[in-house]
This record gives C-alpha cells, sequence and structure tokens, in this order.
C-alpha cells in the first residue's frame, strides 16, 4: 500500500513561486516513476511532471516546460515541484501520484490547491 501526502499549496500573485512536496510512504523502488498531475477549475486532470525515484531527467508536459522543476530526495521519500513564474493559468489542484514501469497511475494524494491571482 501507498501513501501520497501533498504539501505547499497557497495563493500566490503571478510571476512568484511555490515549492510542492510529497511524502511518499509504502512502496518506493527506485524504478517506479513519481508524477504530479492538475485539475484546473471546470476542467479535466492533466499532466504536469514525472521523475523516476532513481532520479533520472523528469519529464514535463510544455506548458510548465522552462518553468517547473520536478526533483525527488530518496532519503526522504519525497518528490517536490518547484513552480516558477507562476501564472493564472497554473490555478489547479495539484496532486501527487505513482505508477510502477510499465503500470498505471494507479495511487493518488488528495491534493493541494495551488491559486495564481492576476
Amino acid at each position: 500500500q501507498v501513501q501520497l501526502l501533498e504539501s505547499g499549496g497557497g495563493l500566490v500573485q503571478a510571476g512568484g513561486s511555490l515549492r510542492l512536496s510529497c511524502a511518499a510512504s509504502g512502496r518506493t523502488f527506485s524504478n517506479d516513476y513519481m508524477g504530479w498531475f492538475r485539475q484546473p477549475p471546470g476542467k479535466e486532470r492533466e499532466f504536469v511532471a514525472a521523475i523516476r525515484w532513481s532520479g533520472a531527467i523528469g519529464s514535463y508536459a510544455y506548458y510548465v516546460k522552462g518553468r517547473f522543476t520536478i526533483s525527488s530526495d530518496n532519503a526522504k521519500n519525497t518528490v517536490y515541484l518547484q513552480m516558477n513564474s507562476l501564472k493564472p493559468e497554473d490555478t489547479a489542484v495539484y496532486y501527487c501520484t505513482t505508477r510502477t514501469t510499465y503500470g498505471n497511475w494507479d495511487y493518488w494524494g488528495q491534493g493541494t490547491q495551488v491559486t495564481v491571482s492576476a
């Protein structure tokens, strides 16, 4: 069983920064992927970024590439999402998730709200 707990959301002005954290417990195999998704108001959940616990280079959605950075701290079983140059369209509930190499995103955190004001 995997448990994921996000933190770090909040209200920030456009152009500002936030860092989200996701603490994982349970399964944390080095080849597993950790990911961040988000769900903007009235829209479907969408991919943001992903990384392997082993520390490979992260992958990003085009709408956050160059502004967001995903990283992992294996000693703390924690994944981070550093968000810079935030825009109002980044407003969403951000979710942490995990999957095995060939599996689905099958465990999700409860989400953390990020609101970017214009």
